[in-house]
């Protein structure tokens, strides 16, 4: 058997399957102590907030050992990633992002996307351009940040 038939799974969308209205969303993933202490240590978030449970406990408007709303973010493409962009998704190109609610270690995440903006590049044959208004949303149906990002995305016909 050879490689053409064998059917790749895990690829991206193309624009073609992104029309303005599409909804979808993802799996879930859960905030672990680990990956926290690890994201904090790898960009030098030395802020007491996360490296001060005392300081937590006793000062911060927010209780309990909550993840940066960068790392969240940070999960989030990383859902959508594996989900929807391998070999299509070509270029992020600028983004809002609101965080609205802390995430907490323990906590389950998963991401809900709209396709709210689609069209054809005018400068790039073959490729689209496509924004979605993503929702990172907790198990309890906890709203945690809402992000657009505008991204460059492979056409299936070229």
């Amino acid at each position: 058997m050879n490689n053409e038939e064998i059917e790749t799974v895990g690829l991206g969308m193309y624009y073609e399957d992104l029309p303005v209205g599409r909804r979808f969303k993802t799996l879930g993933r859960t905030i672990q102590d680990a990956d926290v202490c690890a994201f904090i240590n790898c960009i030098h978030m030395t802020e007491v907030l996360f490296t001060d449970m005392e300081f937590v406990k006793n000062e911060s408007d927010i209780k309990g050992r909550f993840a940066p709303g960068s790392f969240v973010y940070g999960i989030a493409e990383g859902l959508l990633t594996q989900s929807t962009m391998q070999k299509t998704g070509y270029a992020f190109l600028n983004m809002e992002l609101d965080i609205k609610n802390p995430a907490f270690v323990g906590d389950t995440v998963h991401v809900e996307c709209e396709v709210i903006e689609a069209r054809l590049s005018s400068s790039r044959p073959g490729r689209g351009l496509v924004r979605t208004r993503n929702k990172v949303v907790k198990q309890d149906g906890t709203v945690v940040l809402v992000y657009t990002p505008l991204r460059m995305i492979k056409c299936r016909k070229q």
